[in-house]
């Protein structure tokens, strides 16, 4: 297992629009893992959760054919335009998670999710879409651990960040419980950023935080026996 608590940074994508997530530590902690998986040339790779498209754009230079996937029409337009930048030839589709790509099945699935720990009740909203994932920060992250079996083909292999306050544990288990035979590949510990520390109260109140203030950031690679 790699333990880093500095991610180098690759191409960063040209275009971050207001609103959509703005690649961090996070995207390059799952970058890296991406660049290890030796990419075939022409394998089919999907990217749920695209934001501005960088772990797509990523995907396309190692030779991968790729689908890009958000929710927000802004991150979707970013991604276009990022591609289109980079000289990159990317397909993207708005759609909740698996519903813009049903039916079809990929050799590598990475997800750089919302899984952040939220104290409202509601849906997020606007940008907080992004980052917001519910009181336990696992709103999404179930649903692509339970999609991941039909999403990826024999061999295939999932690449998801998110951080050790969604409960990497669960992660596992979900997968395990999916069939599929995961681990953790990367750690990162990283300072507290705004959203964090915004709510600092109430992960407190939760017992989800200590005095030190430092995130810690897991990738999980997955396979699909």
């Amino acid at each position: 297992m790699t333990v880093e608590t500095h991610c180098p940074t690759p191409q960063s994508p040209a275009w971050v629009p207001p609103g959509v997530y703005e690649p961090q530590q996070d995207t390059w902690l799952l970058a890296r893992a991406l660049r290890r998986e030796q990419i075939a040339p022409g394998a089919d790779v999907l990217d749920l959760g695209t934001g501005t498209g960088a772990l797509a754009l990523e995907a396309a230079r190692l030779g991968a054919r790729v689908t890009a996937v958000d929710i927000s029409w802004r991150a979707v337009l970013a991604a276009r335009v990022n591609a289109l930048l980079s000289r990159q030839n990317i397909s993207v589709r708005r759609g909740d998670l698996t519903s813009a790509v049903r039916g079809r099945s990929f050799d590598l699935v990475v997800s750089n999710p919302p899984y952040v720990p939220s104290p409202g009740r509601a849906a997020p909203r606007g940008a907080a879409r992004a980052w917001d994932a519910g009181r336990d920060g696992r709103m999404l992250l179930d649903r692509i651990c339970d999609a991941a079996t039909t999403l990826l083909r024999p061999e295939g292999v999932l690449l998801v960040v998110h951080s050790a306050l969604s409960g990497v544990e669960h992660t596992l288990a979900r997968l395990a419980d999916a069939g599929l035979s995961a681990t953790v590949t990367d750690r990162a510990m990283v300072p507290y950023g705004r959203v964090l520390l915004s709510r600092l109260g109430w992960l407190r109140q939760r017992g989800l935080t200590a005095d030190d203030m430092v995130e810690e950031l897991v990738v999980i690679r997955a396979v699909r026996t």
